[in-house]
């Protein structure tokens, strides 16, 4: 008799449990899916998706505010319930879902106090985006990959600075924008590079200066130079060449590619960039790259 008490308390705790973790769902008797209580106030249904958001059951509480939302538009918690679906679906993994919920709250609430939140979490979405799970548990050239991601997360963290720069978000922004920078910059050159391989030296000059213009604090500047030294040598463009060397050597004296008289020596990048697969296999004796003699910068005339 006592067993049989002791397991019907444990189950009413059971149950009741369970009526707390669902207070604001019933049984469709027809199809035996949650439908939604509509009797249920506005208050008590939110407090009811914030306990799914404590609990880490983001796709349960995200039906519930897109429900909350439905039923109570014009209510005290709409606009709220708007944001925490952009925070549910990035909590989620769902980063595309995130960058929706963020667009479409920006252009409902333009004027929210909040806004702010929502242009960091669509920056931060493209960001995560850009760097797969591979990636950060292994050591990978992300700068390799696409780069339409990283470039989404550029512009947002970019657009975000510069509408609210005293946001408690900016902080933060610069510093993945400055990762960011690097990250496409990198990007750029590795496809001048490429370029500068199959003898488009046009394009990949185009290149090197798009990266030199736009990003012009990144790392891979001083290589960008260096191809834009090279692409425009061999162009014949030696005014070109002359003046991309005169900014290299200002501005990056220590440049490893510097021989000590000065000299732009491109030998090594060269070799390691166009060696064919018959140069490797004859230990360098066919197919050797055209390597330019070294480039020494010509002073500028004077009158």
């Amino acid at each position: 008799m006592k067993t049989s008490l002791l397991m019907a308390v444990v189950l009413s705790l059971i149950l009741a449990s369970g009526c707390s973790w669902m207070p604001f769902f019933g049984k469709d008797k027809d199809s035996g899916e949650d439908e939604f209580d509509p009797d249920a106030t506005e208050q008590y249904v939110y407090r009811a998706i914030q306990r799914d958001l404590k609990a880490g059951n983001y796709e349960r509480a995200i039906e519930g505010l897109q429900r909350l939302e439905a039923q109570f538009p014009f209510g005290r918690y709409a606009e709220q319930a708007q944001l925490e679906i952009i925070y549910a679906n990035f909590m989620g993994f769902d980063f595309d879902g995130a960058r929706n919920a963020a667009d479409r709250f920006i252009r409902l609430h333009p004027q929210n106090p909040n806004v702010d939140y929502a242009y960091y979490v669509k920056g931060v979405s493209s960001f995560n985006k850009s760097r797969g799970l591979l990636d950060r548990l292994f050591s990978t050239d992300i700068s390799k990959r696409d780069m339409t991601s990283a470039q989404e997360a550029y512009a947002d963290f970019s657009q975000l600075i510069a509408q609210y720069p005293a946001s408690a978000y900016a902080p933060d922004s610069r510093k993945r924008m400055i990762y960011l920078r690097d990250l496409l910059a990198q990007a750029e050159v590795n496809i001048a590079s490429f370029y500068m391989k199959r003898g488009a030296y046009v394009a990949a000059a185009n290149r090197v200066r798009f990266v030199i213009e736009n990003y012009p604090r990144a790392e891979a500047v001083p290589d960008a130079l260096a191809i834009m030294v090279e692409a425009s040598y061999r162009l014949g463009q030696e005014d070109a060449a002359n003046d991309a060397l005169r900014v290299l050597s200002v501005n990056f004296p220590a440049y490893p590619a510097f021989d000590k008289d000065g000299n732009l020596v491109l030998s090594s990048q060269i070799l390691n960039r166009d060696r064919s697969w018959t140069n490797m296999v004859t230990l360098g004796l066919i197919d050797r790259p055209d390597v330019p003699p070294p480039i020494k910068l010509r002073q500028p005339e004077t009158l």
